[in-house]
């Protein structure tokens, strides 16, 4: 009997934490901070044109482009492929990708390119790519918009951001979206 007794309380406590208590927490951080909990949306004009936490296609070789997404970018449905690396559906995407990325990138080796420009994040919706993801592709966006490389390379180098509090995180991440505005605005002023 006290067996019974003590799995109803750690049951009924456990819901009440998760399933009431830890979702109004959410709830309430959210509405404290509303425009993080929004994804960052980022305007230009009134007008929405993305946010800067969920990230989103860049096609275009006169862009930076995003980590793939194996949800189209689709923020209802997050979430990874769940194909595991020696799946020939998968290794196949990868390959397709490399092939891609080799045939606007000439002389780009395959052992150069950064995985997260071939591969997708688990949620589907990672706004960055490396550092060097982005320097990869300054040549091709150079060429493409009549850009001098070095002032795409130190556009690259204004928009890496550090760690946050100087330890958590990657040290050489790049904001696709915010790089892509960025790249907008320097061609506006030249």
């Amino acid at each position: 009997m006290k067996s019974i007794r003590i799995a109803l309380v750690l049951g009924f406590s456990t819901v009440i934490l998760f399933g009431v208590l830890y979702p109004l927490a959410m709830v309430g951080i959210g509405k404290a901070m509303p425009h993080q909990a929004n994804g960052l949306p980022i305007e230009k004009d009134g007008k929405l044109i993305g946010f800067e936490n969920v990230g989103q296609p860049f096609n275009s070789a006169q862009y930076f482009w995003s980590r793939p997404s194996a949800v189209d970018y689709d923020a209802a449905s997050t979430g990874g492929s769940n194909l595991g690396p020696t799946n020939p559906d998968f290794l196949s995407l990868v390959q397709s990708r490399i092939d891609t990325l080799t045939k606007y990138h000439p002389g780009l080796a395959k052992v150069d390119i950064p995985v997260e420009l071939v591969t997708a994040s688990g949620s589907g919706l990672d706004p960055h790519i490396t550092k060097q993801g982005a320097l990869i592709q300054v040549n091709r966006i150079a060429v493409n918009r009549g850009l001098d490389a070095e002032s795409l390379n130190q556009l690259v180098e204004e928009h890496t951001e550090n760690p946050f509090l100087g330890l958590f995180g990657p040290s050489d991440r790049v904001n696709v979206l915010q790089l892509n505005l960025a790249l907008d605005e320097l061609e506006k002023s030249k």
